[in-house]
């Protein structure tokens, strides 16, 4: 496991920025996996203005992203969907075909995520699979005790998290309960991972997933046992490493 300090959210974003760029100008048929929420918003824009600039090239990049609010039309402003073409997709020559978001409006949400395993196997794997990390330790929307072996499923989502994503609603009442998510094994199948933690509110967590024990009470913690991990944070993030 790599960890890499940055100086400023200048510097946060382009760290993050600078891996998944080098890993796009490596193989430009990459399978990258992708997080939403505000942890990676810069490192969007970054790559955003790079692909404006020339210096990478989505037209053969495929993606697929962690997880989907079950019930939320792909409309709705806190969709995974919307926020994923509202900040990167939109922006960059990526095919419409090669985007994969597991479709948070299906009845079969078992049938939706047993597909979107086979996706993904079809696709070859992923190459680079980038997330940040909830207050509870989960990656993706797996929860405390989530076993190790899960794979893309519908979850039920922890209290704390619908009370930390209300903030982007207009009422708690508002957040899903429930969210189609990557599952623990399958994000671990990734051949490099990065995990982005910024925020003096995600230290403890951050001293937990790198150096405590490995334990499904804090599902990030199975980082420690992954080959290619660079985990990336701001100051605040890492005060209590």
């Amino acid at each position: 496991m790599e960890i890499i300090i940055a100086k400023n959210k200048e510097d946060f974003d382009r760290i993050a920025a600078d891996i998944v760029s080098q890993q796009i100008k490596d193989k430009p048929d990459s399978v990258l996996g992708l997080a939403t929420g505000s942890t990676p918003l810069g490192l969007y824009a970054q790559l955003v203005e790079r692909n404006k600039k020339g210096e990478i090239d989505f037209s053969k990049v495929k993606t697929f992203n962690l997880d989907e609010y079950k019930g939320l039309a792909k409309t709705h402003p806190q969709s995974y969907y919307y926020f994923m073409f509202k900040n990167l997709f939109g922006k960059v020559n990526i095919q419409p075909e090669n985007i994969n978001i597991p479709n948070g409006e299906v009845e079969d949400a078992e049938k939706e995520c047993e597909e979107y395993e086979k996706k993904i196997k079809e696709a070859g794997g992923i190459d680079l699979q980038v997330l940040g990390i909830g207050h509870n330790g989960h990656i993706g929307f797996n929860e405390p005790g989530t076993p190790f072996d899960s794979i893309t499923s519908l979850i039920d989502l922890d209290k704390r998290t619908i009370e930390a994503n209300s903030r982007f609603f207009d009422s708690i009442d508002q957040v899903p309960r429930q969210a189609l998510s990557m599952g623990i094994k399958t994000i671990m199948q990734a051949r490099k991972i990065i995990l982005m933690i910024s925020g003096k509110d995600k230290a403890e967590i951050a001293q937990k997933a790198i150096n405590g024990p490995i334990t499904t009470d804090v599902p990030a913690s199975v980082l420690q046992l992954h080959p290619f991990v660079t985990v990336v944070l701001d100051e605040e993030a890492a005060s209590l490493l």
